[in-house]
């Protein structure tokens, strides 16, 4: 955690936030390096017996980033290849994968951030492992766009819509989350079995994809006109949409009104 205006709202009153964008990058990318360094430094303490002497990404079946844009996690992944070889230069001899960072084993992580020489060799390294651990779970990022603090968690929905009840019983997933300002953290999921529950939670999102393919399209302008009036009435009160709900699917929760004194009242469509 650090203190940072990288992306902030220093007006309430608005609807947007003021984003300083390579400032917010190298806020991103440094708090990746430190709590990947954490992570290891963690696991090989306390758990290496079970996996190895020194933790790697070849130790989990899924990597899921905070996805702001995937190109972004793109050059995340290739952060972590690079964090794994700098921690253990002596990789590249026995790793083919790790070939084309040699001439970088003395470079400090924080001169990196925007060495776009440093950034095409990782992404060059890193392309399997992203392709297999990572890509495949970028669904709702690339359908949905940017979720903000959900993004992880929708990285986490779209891999547990592609597997199985006999496929998914011990996978680890390592999962890095970050709010701008900055806050972040790193962590790993292990799927156990004998959970009655785990079956349901498959259920739950077998048909995310059908699901992304029912949404409704609106031409640009009819878009256009949704976001204007959600920027004039974002702060009225007392306030009811105008918005009708027959397009929601079902379940989903809805703003019913907003009283005068900014009190917000929900429904669940049935």
């Amino acid at each position: 955690m650090q203190h940072a205006y990288d992306f902030y709202k220093p007006n309430m009153m608005s609807e947007y936030p003021t984003v300083d964008g390579k400032l917010s990058i190298e806020c991103y990318l440094n708090a990746l390096d430190h709590c990947y360094a954490l992570y290891k430094k963690k696991f090989n303490v306390n758990c290496a017996g079970g996996v190895g002497e020194n933790f790697t990404l070849d130790a989990v079946d899924a990597v899921l980033f905070h996805s702001p844009y995937c190109k972004l996690v793109q050059k995340s992944v290739g952060r972590l290849l690079l964090n794994d070889f700098l921690a253990n230069p002596m990789l590249s001899s026995r790793n083919g994968l790790f070939a084309s960072l040699e001439n970088f084993k003395n470079l400090k992580l924080s001169e990196t951030y925007f060495d776009r020489e440093v950034e095409q060799a990782c992404l060059i390294a890193s392309r399997d492992v992203y392709q297999q651990k990572t890509f495949p779970y970028l669904l709702l990022a690339n359908q949905v766009g940017n979720m903000y603090t959900a993004s992880l968690f929708g990285g986490l929905a779209s891999f547990i819509s592609k597997q199985n009840l006999k496929d998914i019983v011990g996978k680890r997933i390592l999962m890095f989350s970050y709010g701008s300002g900055f806050a972040s953290s790193m962590f790993c999921l292990s799927v156990a079995n004998g959970s009655p529950s785990l079956g349901h939670l498959l259920d739950s999102f077998t048909n995310l994809t059908q699901r992304l393919g029912s949404r409704q399209k609106v031409d640009p302008a009819t878009f256009a006109e949704i976001m204007n009036l959600r920027e004039k009435t974002s702060h009225m009160a007392p306030y009811s949409p105008v918005c009708q709900i027959e397009n929601l699917f079902p379940g989903t929760w809805y703003l019913l009104c907003v009283d005068e004194k900014h009190r917000r009242k929900y429904e669940r469509k049935n």
